[in-house]
Order: structure tokens, then C-alpha cells, then sequence
């Protein structure tokens, strides 16, 4: 895949009866301390950029060395909390890892064609493509992992990282009571701990259990809100909630084969093809509404196209597959 897909060319409870036992409770995650220093006092490899230096410093270079993209904003109190204990965890990786900084007040246009709703955000990418990321303030263990995982770390993952591996494969591979028994074990060791909090919230919304995602939200505190996973499950269980509403989409489907320009059906129909798991469909149609009329509504289909990417996952196929679409659309 070219680095052009991406736009950034030159032109660019557990149902079913059965539970986990778990009580889910808030506990306040640590946050990044201020004034960390580099190892033997270097400074930390950041460097500010702009759009114009977006193709060079960032895809370009992450064929050589895996780049963070830091985006960030003056105003921004989490960014300030974050950035001391990112570059000094990337200053521990010895050259490993690249990190660069975009203010979104300066230099929008990247962190709008990413989707970045809120920040900071930051992106990891490795040649070209962006494979990672996270949005909100994290603690410095957090940190270390994530950069530790795009660095290449090839140390022993713990108990807590195998568990969470298998459990997210039996999830994936429908066996939800198993997958829902692993989780809970983690939440009785780590009830903080935010993957095994999404991971069973996801499969409380696949069994339509509201109150069981509700009850994995409950408590959390601001900063753990943020957290991609978790702000991803809360905006699944709205867009569910939402198409719950709508009902069947056969309906809306011959509604919009009947009057293609009927826009507020089509955005309907995706809202609904997407709580049926048809993504690059539902997708699809917000496209068509964007290629038909820009800004309709006040940007009412790109902005539910950002709402898909959030839930679905920023790795997630069909994310990447209509980020690359919205890309070449705007910035061809």
C-alpha cells in the first residue's frame, strides 16, 4: 500500500446467564509526572513540525525508525501532563523510536484527515502507515509499554498481557462466556485495567446487554475516559443505541434506492448497516453523501464517519479502508 492511500502525498453483567463475577468500580489511573529526565541528561529527539514537514519527518522517515506524532495544543492541560514522561520514554529507547509534535492550532490538516477528535492524541507509525495510537493523558507504565510494543521490545510479555491475548481471541472466535471469564479474572486482579474493561464491555454490547457496558463505564474517571478502547466502547453503545431506533435496514435500503439524494435516509441506513456489522457499507454510504454534497448538515456525514473510525478502532480494516477513501477524496 502506497503512502498516498493514506492522503499524506504531496497532494494531501455477561448475558446468557452466566457472569464474571466482577464489580466494576473507579479507580483513578497515575498520571505522567512532570520533569522526567532523559537518560545521561540528553534531550529527548522531538522535533515541532508542520503540515509541509508531514510527508519528510513522519512517512518518509518511519521506513527508517518507527515516528510518534504527538498532537497537541498550547491550551491544553492533559497535553502538558503528557509530554515530560512520552519524551522521556522515548529518550529511553536510544534512537529506536522518533518523536515529533504537531500543534493542531498552527497545523490543522493532519489531525483532521487522522479523525483526531480530542488530545492530546498521538499516532505511531511504521513504514507509512499509522499502526497505533491513543488519545488522552496515560500513566508512565502505560507509556512505556505502548512505546516499548513500537519500539519491537522482544521481552517476555507478562501473565496479564497473555491473558489479555486470549482473551481477546476466544472473542473473536464467538466463544464470549470464555472470553468473558478471562476478563473477569484480570478485573478481579486489575480492576483498573482499561483493555480488560473494553474487552468485556464489547461483549456486553454484541449481547445487547446496555447495562452491562454501562456498568464497565460507570466510574471512570476523565483521563481513563479518553483512553481509545474505552472512548471507542462508549461511542459503540451509542451508535447502538441509536440504530436500535431505526430498526431494520430493509426498509431504509429501499428507501435510499428510491431517492438516492434523500441524505437523511442515507445517513440512517449507515447508522443501521453498521449496528448490523456492515461497516464498510455503512462506510460507504456517508461517503457517497460526502461526494454528493460537501458539507451537508454541518458536516453531518463526515462527522458520523469519525464517529464509526472512534468505535471501530483506528487499525480496524474498515477504518483504514474509509480513512483511505475520505482522504482521496478531500485531498485529491
Amino acid at each position: 500500500m502506497s503512502n498516498d492511500d493514506y492522503g499524506f502525498g504531496p497532494g494531501s453483567g455477561y448475558g446468557g446467564g452466566q457472569s464474571a463475577n466482577v464489580t466494576f468500580g473507579g479507580q483513578n489511573q497515575g498520571t505522567a509526572q512532570a520533569g522526567m529526565a532523559s537518560p545521561q541528561g540528553s534531550p529527548a529527539p522531538v522535533k515541532d513540525i508542520t503540515t509541509a514537514e508531514f510527508m519528510t519527518e513522519v512517512v518518509q522517515a518511519s521506513a527508517e525508525t518507527p515516528v510518534l506524532v504527538d498532537f497537541w495544543a498550547p491550551w491544553c492541560g492533559p497535553c502538558k501532563q503528557l509530554a515530560p514522561a512520552l519524551e522521556a520514554a522515548v529518550a529511553a529507547t536510544r534512537g529506536k523510536v522518533k518523536l515529533v509534535k504537531m500543534n493542531i492550532d498552527e497545523h490543522p490538516e493532519v489531525a483532521g484527515q487522522m479523525g483526531v477528535q480530542s488530545i492530546p492524541a498521538v499516532f505511531a507509525f511504521v513504514n507509512g502507515k499509522p499502526v497505533d495510537g491513543f488519545m488522552g493523558a496515560k500513566a508512565e507504565g502505560e507509556i512505556r509499554e505502548f512505546i516499548a510494543r513500537i519500539a519491537g521490545n522482544n521481552d517476555e510479555p507478562s501473565q496479564i498481557d497473555l491473558m489479555l491475548e486470549k482473551a481477546a481471541e476466544m472473542a473473536e472466535a464467538g466463544h464470549a462466556a470464555e472470553a468473558s471469564q478471562i476478563y473477569g479474572q484480570i478485573l478481579s486482579v486489575e480492576p483498573q485495567n482499561l483493555k480488560a474493561r473494553a474487552g468485556i464491555g464489547r461483549i456486553y454490547l454484541e449481547q445487547g446487554n446496555m447495562e452491562g457496558v454501562k456498568g464497565v463505564l460507570a466510574g471512570l474517571d476523565e483521563n481513563q475516559m479518553q483512553d481509545a478502547e474505552i472512548s471507542g466502547l462508549q461511542t459503540a453503545m451509542e451508535l447502538a443505541e441509536q440504530a436500535e431506533a431505526l430498526g431494520d435496514t430493509s426498509g431504509l435500503e429501499q428507501a435510499v434506492e428510491a431517492a438516492p439524494q434523500d441524505h437523511d435516509k442515507r445517513l440512517e441506513l449507515a447508522v443501521a448497516l453498521n449496528a448490523a456489522n456492515r461497516r464498510e457499507e455503512a462506510a460507504d454510504h456517508l461517503l457517497e453523501i460526502i461526494r454528493r454534497q460537501p458539507g451537508w448538515n454541518e458536516d453531518a456525514a463526515r462527522v458520523q464517519l469519525l464517529q464509526f473510525f472512534e468505535a471501530w478502532g483506528m487499525t480496524d480494516e474498515a477504518t483504514v479502508t474509509a480513512r483511505r477513501k475520505l482522504s482521496s477524496m478531500l485531498f485529491s
